[in-house]
């Protein structure tokens, strides 16, 4: 079974809901998660793109070559310590938070090239109680 359950392209940006907005609108795309500071959205052929709030987010510049690149990967998983050993073993290694209280339900990571991503659980699917 395989350990990485799909994968999500994160866009950080000021203001995810609009944003979400835009791209569900142009994609012809569902919402399936909103929180404080991340709204997803995926098409009809599974095509996950997610929103993520960073109030100090600046446009990127591309194809100049400050502030060009603003994108990073998420990978959902169901064990978040399962998959970060594996991460470890293939040579990845833990990117500090600046939070570091409380459970986590995601975990930032960089690529033996030094590249970002996050692993984060699974999204319940079950209803919201109350």
């Amino acid at each position: 079974m395989a350990l990485v359950k799909a994968g999500v392209i994160v866009l950080d940006c000021a203001e995810p809901e609009k944003l979400a907005v835009f791209y569900k609108e142009l994609l012809e795309a569902e919402q399936v998660h909103e929180s404080a500071n991340r709204v997803e959205i995926r098409g009809g052929d599974g095509f996950r793109l997610a929103f993520r709030r960073d109030v100090n987010a600046t446009p990127p510049s591309w194809p100049r070559p400050e502030n060009a690149l603003q994108a990073h990967l998420d990978f959902l998983v169901e064990d978040l310590d399962e998959a970060e050993r594996k991460v470890i073993g293939l040579g990845g290694r833990p990117l500090e938070t600046k939070d570091a209280t409380g459970p986590y339900e995601e975990r930032g990571f960089a690529d033996p090239a030094g590249h970002s991503f996050t692993i984060r659980l699974v999204p319940s699917t079950a209803p919201k109680q109350g």
